[in-house]
C-alpha cells in the first residue's frame, strides 16, 4: 500500500549498511538535519505536519523504522537487545546521508529509541526534543520511580498482551470504526483526546495498517509466566523490545557525556504513556479490567511520567539540562493534535 504524501514532502528508498527502508525528506538538502523516529503501529507519514513546518534552512529526515511501514519485511528486531537495532538503524542511516550530528525528535516507541541512542553515541545528537516518549525503564512490569520489577521474569510487558482483535484488524487492512479495536477506532479513542479528527486521518490509518505483523514483528512471540498476569516477554518484535527486561543500562543515559538539551513535550491527556497508562496491566488489573490483579503491593500501575522525570532529574544534576512542557487538551501526539502549541516549543528548542 502507497501512502500519499503532501506536498513538499519527498519520499526516497534508502539502502544504509543496516537497512533498507522508505524515508521523508523536507527542507534544502545542504539544512541543518533533524531526524524524527515514529511510534509503535504507525509509520513516518505521522510526521509530515512536522516536518513541512521545520523553520527555513533545516533538513527534516524521517524513515520507515525497521518492522514497520516500507522498511525490509525481511529485516527483525532482536528484542533481546532493546531498542539496539533501532537506534543502530537510525546512526546508519545518518551515515548513509552523511551527517555527523542531528537533533532527533521521536514519539512513544521513537522516545526509547533516543534512549539508546543518548546511551550508545551522545555526541552524534545536538538536542534531543521527546514527545510523549515511552519510559527509559521500558514499558510494563515496574513498579516505582527507580524502576523495580514486579516480578523476576518481568511478566505484563512485551507482546504477549497485545490485543489480538487489533492485530486481527491490522492484517484485514481495516479502515473502519465499526469495532472498538480497529486502527482507527484506537487512534480516535487512545492515541488522542476526543473529539478530535485528525485532518489526514486516513492516511495516519494507512500508516498504522502498514505494521508488519507476525511472531518476529507486531505482536511478536511470549512465554507463559507463573506470574500474574502469565504472560512474559518473548524475543521478537519491537512490543517485546520495549520490556523493561531489555532496556539496558539506565546509568548510561545519566552519564553520557556529552550530554545534549533535552526537551520533553507530553499531551496532558496522554493514555498510551502515564502514571495510569490505559494498556498497563496494573492499571488494568486495579480498575478490574483484568482478571486475577494481585493488588497494588504486588502489582501497581507503572508510574512512567515519574520513572521519565526521575531519570531526567538525574541527568540534570549530572551537568545536562532538561525542559518539560505540557500541551493542554492534547493525547500522545500533541504534534499532530496541537502542532502551533508544539512548534512554539519545538522550534526554539532546536535553534
Amino acid at each position: 500500500m502507497e501512502i500519499p504524501i503532501m506536498d513538499g514532502i519527498t519520499a526516497k528508498t534508502i539502502t544504509s549498511e543496516r537497512i533498507r527502508t522508505r524515508v521523508l525528506f523536507s527542507g534544502p538538502e545542504e539544512g541543518i538535519p533533524v531526524l524524527f523516529l515514529h511510534g509503535n503501529v504507525s509509520s513516518a507519514t505521522w510526521w509530515e505536519e512536522t516536518l513541512l513546518a521545520l523553520p527555513a534552512g533545516y533538513r527534516g529526515i524521517a524513515p520507515d523504522q525497521r518492522g514497520f511501514g516500507n522498511a525490509d519485511p525481511a529485516i527483525k528486531i532482536n528484542a533481546t537487545h532493546g531498542m539496539n537495532d533501532l537506534a543502530e538503524d537510525a546512526f546508519a542511516l545518518l551515515d548513509h546521508l552523511g551527517y555527523a550530528q542531528v537533533h532527533v525528535v521521536g514519539n512513544s516507541l521513537g522516545g526509547m529509541v533516543i534512549w539508546r541512542m543518548l546511551m550508545q553515541d551522545s555526541a552524534r545528537l545536538l538536542s534531543v526534543t521527546l514527545a510523549d516518549p515511552g519510559s527509559p525503564y521500558g514499558f510494563g512490569a515496574t513498579r516505582d520511580a527507580a524502576g523495580t520489577p514486579t516480578t523476576p521474569d518481568y511478566a505484563g510487558s512485551g507482546g504477549g498482551l497485545t490485543n489480538p482483535e487489533l492485530v486481527r484488524r491490522i492484517l484485514e487492512g481495516d479502515m473502519s470504526t465499526e469495532s472498538p479495536f480497529s486502527p482507527r477506532a484506537a487512534l480516535r479513542t487512545l492515541l488522542v483526546k476526543p473529539p478530535f479528527i485528525a485532518p489526514r486521518e486516513d492516511e495516519l490509518v494507512q500508516s498504522m495498517l502498514s505494521t508488519h505483523i507476525g511472531e518476529q514483528d507486531v505482536p511478536g512471540d511470549a512465554v507463559q509466566s507463573p506470574n500474574w498476569p502469565h504472560m512474559a516477554p518473548g524475543v521478537w518484535g519491537a512490543t517485546n523490545a520495549t520490556s523493561p527486561k531489555y532496556v539496558g543500562e539506565i546509568a548510561n543515559i545519566i552519564e553520557c557525556n556529552p550530554k545534549p538539551p533535552i526537551l520533553w513535550v507530553r499531551g496532558s491527556h496522554d493514555l498510551v504513556v502515564s502514571d495510569t497508562a490505559a494498556s498497563d496491566p496494573g492499571f488494568l488489573g486495579r480498575a478490574g479490567l483484568l482478571p486475577g490483579w494481585p493488588g497494588e503491593e504486588a502489582y501497581p500501575p507503572q508510574p512512567m511520567l515519574a520513572q521519565t522525570r526521575t531519570v531526567l532529574e538525574s541527568y540534570a544534576s549530572a551537568g545536562g539540562s532538561y525542559n518539560e512542557i505540557v500541551i493542554d487538551d492534547a493525547g500522545h501526539v500533541p504534534f499532530i493534535e496541537k502542532p502551533a502549541a508544539f512548534n512554539a516549543v519545538f522550534h526554539p528548542h532546536i535553534k
